[in-house]
């Protein structure tokens, strides 16, 4: 059916789903282009396409381990990418693979002339190796971002008062000694101008631009403004070797140590052979100890109930008589049991005659004790008498020395 034969109604209605259809179409493209926008703006942020770069170059041995893409790290942290892997000239007999690689802000102002190096480390044990850079100690920062330029002594004098600062470092043209470092103040300059210098370079601290505008030249000492021609910085660098040839001196160390682990076994095999000799003599001296063995086990099972060790140590003959004799001795020692029973008894009957006497005479202990006493002065008048007195001579002892004649006399006095 042609539109010309459709009703006034029909063809409106159908105008508007028309308008409809394109509005939804327009509106659908329109969010598609804001999604793929957005994608873009967040990869390229992700990947640092809006930011600040500093380009570094370093050279290694090798490339093994390493593509271009790959982060670098600094104090463990994503800090940028490499950009360039290319080896050197085949004329080049001292740096073997140039590789170059950039750091996104802030992290290029962690790099500073002292300290700040490259490290090349293994990743895992499958090859793979990472790039890490460290962070400076002192010096100056490799890149900045003050406007720098070189003006006459003359001008440096109008801008003493200012921000402005030197960038590079003046040393004396007769020696090594350092006359201005750069970053100081324009103070010194009659020191500058006895050194020589007639231009200088001058950076403003006021001034912080958005971007690089120099980096560190260490051959010149100063900082140079960036352009198309200025190359990246070097970073001198800590290689270590790469998986294979760690391997290979595993095993150049292994081949080495090969021949002594090879006498080790040699020396096993002798002991073993030593213990399998010493185990076979060992089983002809359990052979011949069986009937020992076999011996002692018959007097243990003879040992085996009560009183058995006694009758193996004491025959039956010997047993008999040593009961016979304990037999007579025992008779013996009841009759002299007794007998001194009776002699007790006798004793006990004496001891109370004279308790009876005692008790029944009263002065009979008065009695003996002057006789002890008149007998005691006998003996001592006996022991005096001269002519029984060498009976009762006393033994000699190591008598005192007799005082001295002075002793004497002193005593006298």
């Amino acid at each position: 059916m042609a539109l010309q034969d459709l009703t006034p109604e029909l063809r409106t209605r159908l105008n508007r789903m028309e308008r409809a259809v394109g509005w939804f179409v327009l509106l659908a493209a329109a969010l598609l282009v804001f999604g793929f926008g957005y994608y873009l703006y967040q990869t390229a942020r992700s990947k640092g396409w809006f930011k600040t770069k500093a380009a570094f170059f370093i050279f290694v041995e090798t490339a093994e381990g390493l593509k271009v893409g790959d982060p670098v790290k600094l104090m463990g942290f994503d800090a940028g990418r490499i950009t360039e892997i290319t080896p050197m000239d085949p004329m080049n007999f001292k740096d073997n693979v140039y590789v170059a690689f950039e750091l996104l802000e802030p992290n290029y102002g962690y790099m500073w002339t002292e300290g700040s190096r490259a490290k090349v480390d293994a990743a895992d044990f499958l090859g793979q190796r990472v790039l890490e850079v460290t962070k400076g100690t002192g010096g100056h920062a490799i890149y900045i971002s003050f406007p720098v330029r070189e003006v006459g002594i003359a001008e440096a004098r109008n801008l003493a008062d200012t921000n402005w600062r030197l960038a590079e470092d003046i040393y004396d043209p007769g020696s090594t000694q350092l006359i201005a470092r750069a970053f100081r103040p324009l103070t010194n300059l009659d020191a500058l101008v006895a050194a020589g210098k007639t231009q200088i370079r001058v950076l403003d601290r006021s001034e912080r631009r958005k971007r690089l505008t120099a980096v560190w030249n260490e051959h010149g000492r100063c900082y140079d403004v960036l352009s198309g021609t200025n190359k990246p910085f070097w970073l001198r660098t800590d290689e270590s070797p790469a998986l294979t040839e760690r391997l290979e001196a595993l095993v150049a160390q292994v081949e080495t140590a090969l021949p002594g682990v090879l006498s080790l076994t040699n020396q096993i095999a002798v002991v073993l052979s030593n213990s399998a000799a010493m185990t076979a003599n060992f089983s002809g001296i359990a052979a011949a100890a069986r009937p020992a063995v076999s011996n002692l086990n018959s007097v243990t099972a003879q040992l085996n109930h009560p009183g058995a060790l006694g009758e193996w140590l004491l025959p039956t003959n010997i047993n008999d008589k040593l009961d016979a004799t304990l037999a007579a001795a025992n008779t013996n020692l009841v009759l002299l049991a007794e007998k001194l029973a009776q002699s007790l008894d006798n004793l006990a009957g004496i001891t109370s005659n004279l308790d009876r006497q005692v008790q029944a005479n009263t002065n009979m202990l008065s009695g003996i004790s002057r006789a002890v006493v008149d007998a005691d002065d006998l003996m001592q008048g006996l022991k005096r008498h001269w002519l029984l007195r060498s009976a009762f001579k006393h033994e000699l002892t190591n008598a005192p020395a007799p005082p001295s004649r002075a002793t004497g006399k002193q005593e006298r006095r």
